[in-house]
């Protein structure tokens, strides 16, 4: 998919130069000879209208560029051939020849290519003045000029060609990295749901053999129970996370107070810390407020303390603490007391379906939880991050405080009451 889209780029990004740089080199050559034409016809016109008479100084000698001649007829047939220099007129049969064909000819102006010469004919009472310019070096310009267009337009054609390729992979790395993460969270997902799916069929299966005993059947209908609640948990997470990728899906924030939210996000907690035997410690500012959506805030703090939950070691200790920090931010953090987590893992952490240790799978965690939570915290410009040292595994998530007065984020339609 991805090989095509760079192609189409390419074709559609070459197309469009292509056409762009033919019509520009096109009409560089274009107004060019359209130049050099005009100039030479207005150099003979002046000619015509100030002819140059033998043994009288040529005024016009200096604003002359190109080679020509001058041939004037008087009335009575005689035939007076001047020139800039460049020809040799001592052949009257030649010049009457040529005298004849530009009257032949049937507009006052034009080209003879068997002479490569341009003519004018300036027809008065007086006289009869033909011009003549030799069109060979402009006709060797424009070859020149258009070698060159040629030239210019492969080398160009080559340049372009390797920036759109280069741009065709650097704009194709996004839509690779997403559809190779919809392949991950797919394959990902098909993996987590067939070892339910197994088990749920394996105890069907088992329950439809009349030779097992009622207290075997009860059994299986609760391996059925719990796989199928598990499958619901799964389901849930990957379409919460779907919800939180979608722009249409986003919150509507409003100023909410964080610290009041963390409060009542620990408070079931506690019991169920409890009963494990673990310890729930909180240190929280009052007061904090933030520009956010209560639920989807009230969500991250129920991943963090559900993954301490299960996490924390025997016995172990997890603390709370929510506090202004610098000038405009908060700082929340969830820690426990529990395996070290590498720095490699630290990276790969909030990654989804993504588990440090395999064996939290039998916990009931699919690692799709703290990919959420970073989900909505990024929704709520915020950041979120781990770090682990000395059997502590800490998570920080960072906010900017809510400030009076100040400008509402754009795309959200309702106003604060």
């Amino acid at each position: 998919m991805t090989k095509k889209l760079r192609h189409k780029f390419i074709w559609i990004t070459m197309s469009i130069l292509t056409i762009m740089l033919c019509i520009i080199l096109f009409m560089l050559y274009f107004f060019t000879k359209l130049n050099l034409e005009s100039n030479s016809i207005r150099m003979m016109q002046d000619i015509a209208l100030h002819p140059v008479l033998p043994h009288v100084p040529n005024e016009l000698a200096d604003d002359i560029r190109l080679p020509y001649f001058t041939l004037q007829i008087s009335p009575q047939g005689e035939l007076i051939a001047t020139g800039g220099g460049y020809y040799d007129l001592s052949d009257e049969h030649f010049l009457k020849e040529l005298a004849e064909d530009t009257f032949s000819a049937s507009a006052p102006m034009g080209i003879m290519k068997e002479y490569n010469l341009r003519y004018y004919h300036l027809s008065t009472p007086l006289r009869q003045v033909l011009v003549y310019a030799d069109i060979s070096s402009e006709q060797a310009t424009l070859r020149n000029l258009m070698r060159n267009c040629i030239f210019i337009g492969i080398l160009c054609f080559l340049i372009f060609l390797g920036i759109s390729v280069l741009l065709a992979g650097w704009i194709a790395k996004p839509v690779e990295k997403a559809w190779e993460q919809q392949r991950r969270f797919i394959a990902d997902a098909s993996h987590e749901l067939k070892t339910p799916l197994t088990v749920i069929m394996t105890n069907a299966e088992l329950l439809q053999n009349p030779d097992y005993k009622e207290e075997n059947r009860t059994t299986f209908s609760a391996s059925i129970l719990v796989m199928s609640k598990q499958m619901r948990s799964l389901v849930e997470q990957m379409l919460e996370l779907a919800r939180t990728d979608s722009i249409q899906s986003g919150p509507v924030f409003s100023p909410v107070n964080l610290s009041q939210i963390v409060s009542d996000a620990v408070l079931p907690f506690e019991p169920v810390f409890f009963e494990k035997g673990l310890t729930l410690q909180t240190d929280i500012t009052e007061n904090i407020r933030i520009d956010g959506d209560p639920t989807q805030l009230r969500q991250v703090l129920d991943i963090l303390l559900d993954n301490a939950g299960k996490y924390s070691s025997e016995k172990g200790t997890t603390w709370v603490t929510l506090h202004s920090r610098g000038r405009g931010h908060c700082l929340l953090t969830v820690a426990d007391e529990g395996s070290e987590i590498s720095a490699q893992d630290l990276q790969h952490l909030f990654k989804r379906f993504y588990r440090a240790d395999p064996a939290r799978s039998r916990t009931g965690s699919f690692g799709l939880g703290l990919s959420i939570a970073e989900n909505i915290v990024l929704r709520h410009k915020g950041k979120i991050w781990a770090e682990s040292q000395n059997r502590i595994n800490t998570f920080f998530v960072e906010f900017e405080m809510f400030r009076a007065g100040k400008k509402r984020r754009r795309g959200l339609n309702r106003q604060l009451h």
